[in-house]
């Protein structure tokens, strides 16, 4: 028996789409091992129809329609839009058990592709002995597939009254298989190796500003030593401009203006000035006239004329 996968492997003249991986093969750490090429293969299994389109929910929509005609959620399945709905075709992933990295080339048929024309042409495409079509009813308006042996699917197609186009793989462009699970499942693997790696990277930038502060810390201790001796420089000389104030002359002068008080009160006299002016001092007392001359500490010069209270005022500097 002839093996039908023999055409599997990529040969010079192949149409092989040479593709890049997406955002989400970056982010889950799969480039390596993306699959840059794929191989055309026909599943025996296949499906096609159309369902409205809805903007945001044709991927869902699809795949529940394909999931239903397939008989199990697991499928791949491609589709395009046009007119308000999407056009799909669709296989299960068991029938792409042996060629996983392959496309069909009957998708590049569908409304939008590289190898549509109209809704009146029938696109057929053989491989191996195993044929496929694609066409619209032009009764209904919807899509048909037909799947089968080459030897008696073709006469029935061609018997059809209807343009046909025999589907070029070989410059057509590649319309690759989605599938959601996987899909998925990718974005998932995206999503935690993202976050893994988010907290690494947060881990390492708190670590290097540890190491950071640490580092200008040590430094600061030697500056610190520095402002620690100006400190106490600084507060041996506020101590000793705290002691001089202590020892300034106002005490002395307090005692003077008591002394003063004390001698002037036994001789009926009265204070009325006491300056300090730089470094001397100066008193103004009213004194009877028989003290005129001052008595014990209390000297001084009598200024001329009385007080309108009789006495004479005397000044002393002592």
């Amino acid at each position: 028996m002839e093996n039908k996968n023999k055409n599997l492997e990529p040969k010079r003249g192949d149409n092989i789409n040479r593709r890049k991986p997406s955002m989400a093969e970056h982010l889950a750490g799969e480039k390596d091992s993306f699959k840059e090429s794929l191989s055309l293969y026909l599943p025996y299994e296949m499906v096609g129809g159309s369902v409205p389109y809805i903007a945001g929910t044709e991927d869902e929509a699809v795949w529940n329609a394909a999931s239903q005609a397939c008989g199990t959620e697991k499928v791949h399945f491609t589709y395009t839009i046009e007119n308000n709905y999407c056009w799909y075709l669709a296989c299960p992933s068991s029938s792409l058990a042996s060629n996983p990295d392959s496309w069909c080339p009957l998708a590049s048929a569908l409304p939008g592709n590289s190898e549509y024309w109209d809704k009146d042409t029938v696109y057929i495409y053989e491989q191996e002995g195993l044929a496929s079509a694609l066409r619209w009813d032009p009764e209904t308006g919807r899509m048909q597939v037909f799947l089968g042996a080459g030897r008696t699917l073709l006469p029935k197609i061609q018997s059809m009254d209807a343009n046909f186009v025999t589907i070029d793989a070989e410059r057509a462009e590649i319309v690759p298989w989605h599938n959601r699970m996987l899909k998925n499942e990718q974005l998932s693997r995206a999503a935690a190796r993202t976050l893994l790696l988010s907290g690494i990277l947060m881990n390492m930038i708190i670590l290097a500003f540890v190491i950071f502060q640490f580092f200008i810390t040590n430094v600061s201790e030697r500056d610190l030593e520095k402002v620690k001796e100006e400190t106490q420089v600084t507060s041996q000389q506020l101590m000793v401009e705290a002691y001089n104030a202590l020892q300034s002359d106002s005490i002395k002068h307090m005692v003077r203006i008591q002394e003063l008080l004390d001698e002037l009160r036994t001789i009926d006299g009265t204070l009325v000035k006491y300056e300090v002016e730089g470094g001397s001092r100066k008193w103004e007392a009213l004194l009877p006239p028989a003290y005129g001359q001052g008595v014990g500490s209390i000297s001084g010069k009598v200024q001329p004329g009385i007080e309108s209270d009789g006495r004479v005022r005397l000044k002393g500097t002592r």
